[in-house]
Formats: structure tokens, sequence, C-alpha cells
């Protein structure tokens, strides 16, 4: 079994993240937002990113581990997964600095943003 995502999964391309922040969805919690967007693919693509000074290389790089593991985990991902339906989302998470301090908090609020995206 994979313990990672797969390139697939990763979203890296900037002309798709710039296009996500500028007509993508947003979903905010205290701590987080999420932007999301239709990529017309058959599965989910995802990056975080941390606001303008969160912490040191450590934390940042602490913080993108953390997420990646629970949207890799997130149990509804997989529900529009069907090649002929062309339902994935492309998933832009930015945290604000200071606000998430363990695993449990980033997990409840990420997956409740991740919750609310599968619902529209």
């Amino acid at each position: 079994m994979r313990r990672s995502l797969t390139k697939r999964d990763i979203l890296r391309n900037k002309k798709d993240i710039d296009r996500i922040f500028k007509s993508g969805k947003r979903f905010s919690s205290e701590k987080m937002r999420l932007i999301y967007l239709a990529n017309g693919l058959s599965f989910d693509r995802f990056i975080i990113i941390p606001a303008k000074h969160y912490g040191n290389s450590v934390q940042r790089n602490l913080l993108r581990r953390r997420a990646k593991e629970i949207f890799r985990n997130w149990e509804n991902r997989h529900i529009g997964e069907n090649p002929l339906l062309n339902k994935g989302l492309d998933l832009v998470l930015v945290v604000y600095p200071g606000r998430v301090s363990d695993y449990s908090l980033l997990e409840s609020d990420f997956k409740l943003l991740l919750d609310r995206t599968k619902r529209k």
C-alpha cells in the first residue's frame, strides 16, 4: 500500500494554481482557507500554501507533511473518482501563521472544509 500522495495528486503547475486563486470557490475557517475549482479530471489534486511569515522551514514542512497525510486519508476523497464523470477538484489550502498548533486541530478544520467542497 502506498503511504504517500502520488505525483498526479499534487498540484504543481503555476498556471493551474493562479487559475484556482483567480476563479475558485472559497471556504474559510479561523485557521485556514480552502480554495477549490473543478479540474475536468477524474481525480483530486492538492497543494498546501502556508501564508506569508508562517514559522521557519521546519514548521512549514511539518505542516505540509501533516496536511498531505490528512488529504491522503480523507475518506470521501475517492467518492467521485470515476473516469467517465470527470468530477475531480483542484484544492489549495492556505494556512495562517500561529493558528494551527497540533495535528488534531489541523485535521478537524481541514476535514470540515474538505467535506464542504464535496457537498457542492
